[in-house]
This record gives structure tokens, sequence and C-alpha cells, in this order.
């Protein structure tokens, strides 16, 4: 499309970075002491887009996704992250996926607002967790089942790090009292659908009381992410099982690629503050937890490290989200701009109608008349010319190929002589009537008369599907039209299947009556198969074979014939070669006459079908007061209105997801400059 929808990709754009500096033992400052101030308006505009939920338009954002069997301390990790208090208690806490946005801001007083349903509901840390459980309750319904409706909690806090994550039910295999028997497999598909992007970072949370390689948190990200590269672990209740726990980080038996960060915590009524002095106390004095890297322990660690991987992944990310969003808004309005316009008179119905019938009729005439194809290049069945002539060529194979009964080499003019012994008469000898060369071409056309009726219903077949597909396809929004268009289609091509029917079986039944032709080859080739006659005669007379010895002659034209038999008839034998060389010689001339006039017949048929009868067809079909008239074909169908409705809700979203990339940009060549 043009440069409306088209976002231009800022070739200044580079990677947002995090200072993450050494972490020091002033524990009384903010999770994250610097950070780069360009990722709050980047993150403040990927909000907007999942707001305007742009997934559903099949473009992901960046997204930290939380995930942990029940129990393993994932609702306490967002706790020390958010230093807020989340619902708690028996069971399932989380019942639908919390996104959870965190922003550092110097305020007096924290700023805490819950947004679901299209509503935003101000709250504060005290009463955060009790409007958290009334919010899950509206989404989810009361009681302990869960809900994919997803619930938003926007935390503005001083010294939180400035992240976005969704929190997700812990993995439960037993529904306790009041869950559903499919509990388990509720929640793995909320889970999957959030993991399974390849735009999602994985957040395990693992607890080290258990081996990481049983819990099913690992089994599910390692379905989705093999090799670790999107999966962080953070290990909690790391006091409760410090044994071997170093050995179990270090070994890295189930793929974590981003590695692992080991934190403490906040226990009981302890303050965050407390906690996190006490998390720094810990992994600084236990005999077995101090020997773990300081780069991989404390929530401010986690902070720090999940900050750069937010960082990092929408650097890497962000250019792909515009090209899609661009791509995707030409595409659906390009698509829109190809559906009918909505018809609000009879005058724009008949319009389009007339436009519909002309369209079809020329695409037609393209592949039934001029054999040009561009509009079906790969479609053969639709090559209608090519197929027409290689049905014609397989009819004159059918006919030409055909072999009566009693023409084998063993009964060699023995049709011909029992005509003649039938048709004796007192007269001269030797003097052939012509009622046995009718009554032999009588045969002939008789044995064949099924052939032209069998290729005449292919043909009409065939053309019907052409021109129902063409029609169809020129009038597929329209459901009405296009089941009037069959009904019309069906009566003309069965009209027309008629007449050529009655045309071909009076053009045998021409044949069968009389022998004519003016076409100088009939005695031509009929001379020249009369120059074996006084040969092949004395050979017959002075055969001796007889029926278990045969004797056989070879005939110019006919190869080796058995004439054993023809010496019981020696007074036919030369009138019924002569009979023989005629009907051969005249059989050319009406076969050919027959596939000519057949070929001849359907072309100017097909020439009317395409320029005169279907159109007319149609036309009488439409003021039909039975089909409802032309408005009521030309409705909408319901499919077409909900596609059009769905195409510009997309591009209203895509439009609205353009301004705030826009925006996105604007900001980060600011910056730039």
């Amino acid at each position: 499309m043009g440069d409306e929808n088209h976002i231009p990709h800022n070739n200044d754009y580079k990677t947002i970075s995090v200072e993450a500096g050494a972490h020091d033992a002033n524990f009384h400052a903010p999770l994250v002491s610097s950070y780069n101030d360009r990722i709050r308006p980047i993150l403040d505009a990927f909000e907007d887009l999942r707001r305007l939920n742009i997934t559903k338009q099949g473009i992901q954002l960046p997204t930290i996704v939380v995930v942990g069997d029940q129990s393993s301390g994932k609702s306490s990790v967002l706790e020390s992250l958010a230093e807020i208090t989340l619902p708690r208690g028996q069971g399932i806490c989380t019942r639908v996926p919390l996104i959870m946005r965190l922003q550092h801001h110097p305020l007096p007083k924290p700023e805490l607002v819950l947004e679901y349903n299209g509503k935003s509901v101000s709250t504060d840390e005290s009463r955060v967790s009790d409007a958290i459980r009334i919010a899950t309750d509206v989404l989810a319904g009361e009681g302990k089942g869960i809900s994919n409706s997803p619930l938003t909690l926007l935390v503005k806090k001083n010294g939180v790090p400035d992240l976005t994550m969704v929190d997700l039910p812990g993995i439960t295999r037993v529904p306790v009292h009041g869950q559903p028997e499919n509990i388990y497999d509720q929640i793995v598909n909320i889970i999957m659908e959030y993991i399974r992007p390849e735009e999602s970072i994985i957040l395990n949370v693992l607890s080290a009381t258990v081996d990481f390689s049983t819990c099913e948190s690992i089994r599910m990200s390692q379905s989705v992410d093999k090799k670790g590269v999107r999966t962080l672990a953070v290990v909690t209740k790391v006091d409760k099982a410090p044994e071997g726990l170093l050995e179990k980080v270090m070994a890295d038996d189930v793929n974590i690629g981003l590695g692992y960060v080991c934190v403490r915590n906040r226990i009981g009524n302890e303050s965050y503050e407390e906690a996190r002095m006490a998390e720094e106390t810990l992994f600084r004095t236990h005999p077995l937890l101090s020997n773990i890297d300081k780069s991989i322990v404390g929530v401010p660690v986690l902070a720090q490290k999940l900050v750069q991987i937010q960082a990092n992944s929408i650097s890497k990310l962000f250019p792909e989200i515009v090209k899609k969003i661009n791509d995707k808004l030409s595409s659906h309005v390009s698509e829109l701009e190809k559906l009918p316009k909505s018809l609000t008179s009879v005058a724009a119905a008949m319009s389009a109608f007339m436009h519909i019938i002309g369209s079809a009729k020329e695409s037609l005439r393209k592949i039934l008349l001029r054999g040009e194809f561009d509009e079906y290049p790969d479609d053969k069945h639709m090559h209608c010319t090519a197929r027409l002539v290689q049905m014609l060529d397989q009819y004159s194979n059918d006919l030409h190929n055909y072999q009566e009964s009693d023409s084998t080499k063993k009964n060699f003019l023995m049709e011909e002589i029992k005509v003649l012994e039938e048709a004796k008469w007192i007269g001269l000898p030797n003097f052939v009537p012509r009622s046995t060369f009718l009554t032999l071409l009588q045969n002939r056309v008789k044995a064949i008369s099924r052939i032209p009726v069998e290729f005449i219903e292919r043909v009409w077949d065939y053309l019907q599907e052409v021109v129902v597909t063409v029609l169809v396809n020129h009038s597929e929004h329209y459901h009405q039209l296009q089941v009037a268009v069959r009904r019309s289609v069906q009566n003309v091509i069965s009209n027309m299947k008629d007449k050529s029917m009655k045309h071909v079986m009076e053009v045998v039944e021409m044949e069968k009556i009389t022998d004519y032709t003016c076409n100088p080859e009939y005695v031509r080739d009929y001379k020249k198969l009369m120059a074996n006659e006084i040969e092949f005669t004395e050979d017959v007379l002075h055969c001796k074979g007889n029926t278990k010895n045969p004797c056989w002659v070879n005939l110019e034209g006919f190869g080796e014939v058995e004439v054993s038999h023809l010496r019981q008839y020696p007074c036919l034998i030369s009138q019924a070669f002569d009979l023989r060389m005629r009907l051969i010689s005249y059989w050319k001339i009406v076969l050919r006459r027959i596939i000519d006039s057949t070929a001849l017949h359907l072309q100017f048929n097909i020439n009317s079908l395409v320029n005169k009868d279907l159109g007319e067809k149609i036309v009488n079909e439409m003021v039909n007061p039975y089909a409802g008239g032309i408005e009521r074909l030309l409705e909408e169908s319901p499919s077409i209105a909900s596609k059009r409705d769905r195409l510009k809700k997309s591009v209203e979203v895509l439009r609205e997801s353009k301004d705030v990339v826009a925006r996105i940009m604007d900001r980060i060549s600011a910056d730039a400059d």
C-alpha cells in the first residue's frame, strides 16, 4: 500500500541497553540502581499494543512469561520484584493470566491500578491482594476454576525494575474440590499459548527442594525451547535445601540457556527491605550457599537480569514487529478493498450484476474461444481449447479403432458373403445389388452409433463444470447469485446438450439412409484396393488348405488373412471382395464426416453459449419473480459481511498500532540525536 500504511525503519535505531553495574552491599538502594530511561516509553507502547490485542493479528510481543509448578514459590518471586503482596492460600492462587507492569517512579506514594474487562480500578498496597481476588472472581468465576482472560496490574513505585511480566497459574495435576476434572489440561493450554511464541522469554521458577528434571514446568518449557535459549530459571527455597544446590545449577542438566538465579524470598512478616538484607546475609555467610557465585544470587540480580533480557529482546524484535505491522496493515487494507461494495439500490445491484456477467463472459471467451489461460495458468482442467482438442482426438480414435465382431482375419469376407447370399435374385451374374452395400454400411453405422452420443455427453458435462467454475469465481461474494447461476448454467447446458444429441443422432441416421460422397478420395482408394482382386481370387482358388491346415494369403493393406473357408463360395469371392473394398473406401469418408460435423457443431454452439445464450438465461433468471429480484440475489452473504467487519476491526487495530510504533520511532530518533 502507499505511505499512509508504512512505518519507516529508523537507520539510527540502536540497541536499548541497561546499565547493570556491579551490585554493591548497600541494600537500601533500589533494586535497579541505574537504568536507561529509553526503555520506559517503549514498554508503555508495548502495553498499548497489548491492550489493542495485537497478538490476535498474528504479531507476538516480547513477553516475560512466569511459569512454575504449584508451591514452587512463583508468587513469592513476583512479590519480591514488585514489593507488593499477592493473593495466597491453598491450591491455585493465580487463576487468570496476571500481566504485571512494574514501573520505577520516585513517587511519595505507590500507585496501583488493576485493568480488566475494559475498566480500571485503583487500589493500594494494603488492598491490592483483595482487589486481585475480586477481579479474578469476575473473570474466572467464584470458586477454584481458571480462565484465560487476562488481568493487568500496573505498579508505579520507587525502586522497582521497569518490567512487564505475565504470571500464569501454577501447574497442578490433581484437581481439588471445586476444580474441574480437566484442570491440568486447562492450565497446560494457557501456559503453552504464552510460552510457545519465539518472542516469549520463559522465567521458570524451580524449588531447590525438588529434582529439576522432574518439574512439570521444565518439561513444558523444553517442549517449546529445547536448547533453553529463551529460558531463565530462578531457584527458590534455597535455605531449605542448600546441599548440592551449587552442583545442580552448575551442571545444568535441564538446558537453561539464560542461566540460573538463586533467591531467598520474604518469610513471614518480614518487610521487603528486611528480606533483602536477610537474603544478602544468607548467601554471604551460609557454608554451602556462600560458594555460589554472587553474579547468580539475589533478587536484585534477578531484577537486573530480567531487565537486561527484556531490553535485548525488545532491541532484537522491535524492527521485525514494525515490519509485521506494516505488512499486515497493507495486506488487510488490500483484502478489504477487494471485497464488493455494499449495494444500496436496485441500480447499484444491476450495475454490479452486469459487471459480474460481463467479466465472466470475457473469461469464458478467453478460455473457450481464444485459448488464453492467464487467469488459470496452473489449472490445466481450465485450459479448455486444449482439453476440447484432446477430447476430439480421443473421439476420432474411438471411431477409427472400433473393431467389428466379424472382421477378424479368420472370418475374412464372410459378412459380405452372408449378405450376398441373402440378396440373390434372378438376373445377370457378378452384379452387386446396392442393397447389399447399404446393409453392410448400416451395420457399421449402427455399431458405432453410441460413440458420438457418449462423446457429446462428456463434452457438455465438462463445459458445465468450466462455466460454473468461472461464474462462481466472478460472483464469489454473492451466495444467492451463485445459486441462481448454477441453476441457470444447468438449464442452459442441459438444453444445449439435448440439441447436440439430436444433431449427432441425425448425422448418424443420415449415414444409415444413403451412400453418397463427391470426395474423389473414395474412387481413388477403391481403385487402389481393387488392383489386388485378380491375384487374391486366384490365390484363394488355388489354395489347398483345410480346417486343420488353413491356407493364408498376404493381402496388401490387410496382412495375412485366412482364405480356406472362401473356397466354398467361388462365385461370390469377387463380389464379396468388391463390397469390402467399396466399404473400406467409403467408411473413411463417413468417419471423417461424422467427426468434422460434430466438431463444427460444438464450436458453433460454444460460441452461441458464451456470446448469447448464457447471458440471456441468467438475466431471465434474475427477473424471475420466484428468484426474489436482483436486489435479493445480490444481497451480501453473511460470511462476506462477517469478513468485512473482521477486516475493518483489524485495520483499525493495525492503524492504531502503527501510530504507537511510530511514536516509539520518533522517541528513538530524538534520543539518538
